[in-house]
């Protein structure tokens, strides 16, 4: 297996530096993995960081919390392809969701989905914030809205994946839609762990550690 192929090696912190971007973007292009997964602002810096190297850049819209509105997330959206991303990760708006105000959700995303095109859509469903009913319809909404991936966490609300959850998004979306599990994981053995359940993608800061974990060990 391919560890790095599964990667969006992730630096989303509100006190990242330039140089962080950078540094991250080196690793990502050292380790050839998936992508890196920065904030908006940062999308100009990495694109110019990683070219001539087939790294993708991700990025995240209406973060962390969800709650802006359709219209500046579509405006995030757009303006950060322009700037160079390759995928787009929004938030979904788990307020309304938790209002049971399905059809609002589902515009959200869908018209998000239909700005951006063929650009990969990932949505943040924050499965530390809902129940097993509430993450099983807000994977219904996203295969209805037309997403691409659901994505366990934004890694900034109370905890990060679980395997139970995975399970859960698993056997909802089947084969409909991609999962990107993050938050938490921060070595070779658990991101197997996701990648065994069904998991596509890992969103991880330890892109580096995961990726020499499963090198063969030197004798």
């Amino acid at each position: 297996m391919k560890m790095n192929t599964y990667i969006d090696h992730t630096n989303l912190k509100s006190t990242a530096t330039e140089r962080d971007i950078i540094d991250l973007c080196d690793e990502a292009k050292q380790y050839r993995m998936h992508s890196v997964c920065v904030g908006s602002g940062y999308v100009t810096l990495a694109k110019q960081a990683l070219q001539r190297s087939n790294v993708k850049i991700c990025t995240v819209v209406g973060f962390p919390l969800g709650s802006s509105t359709t219209k500046s997330k579509i405006f995030e959206a757009k303006q950060a392809i322009e700037d160079g991303a390759d995928e787009i990760d929004m938030v979904m708006n788990i307020g309304l969701l938790k209002s049971k105000n399905h059809v609002a959700v589902l515009k959200d995303i869908a018209n998000l989905k239909l700005a951006i095109g063929r650009t990969p859509l990932k949505v943040i469903i924050e499965i530390s914030e809902l129940s097993k009913n509430e993450i099983i319809k807000a994977c219904e909404i996203c295969i209805d809205a037309k997403a691409d991936f659901i994505k366990t966490s934004t890694g900034f609300s109370k905890s990060g994946a679980t395997l139970t959850a995975v399970k859960i998004i698993k056997k909802t979306v089947k084969d409909n839609l991609k999962i990107k599990a993050s938050g938490g994981i921060s070595d070779y053995e658990t991101a197997l762990k996701y990648i065994e359940t069904g998991v596509d993608r890992i969103g991880t800061s330890a892109g580096v550690a995961i990726v020499l974990g499963s090198l063969p060990k030197a004798v």
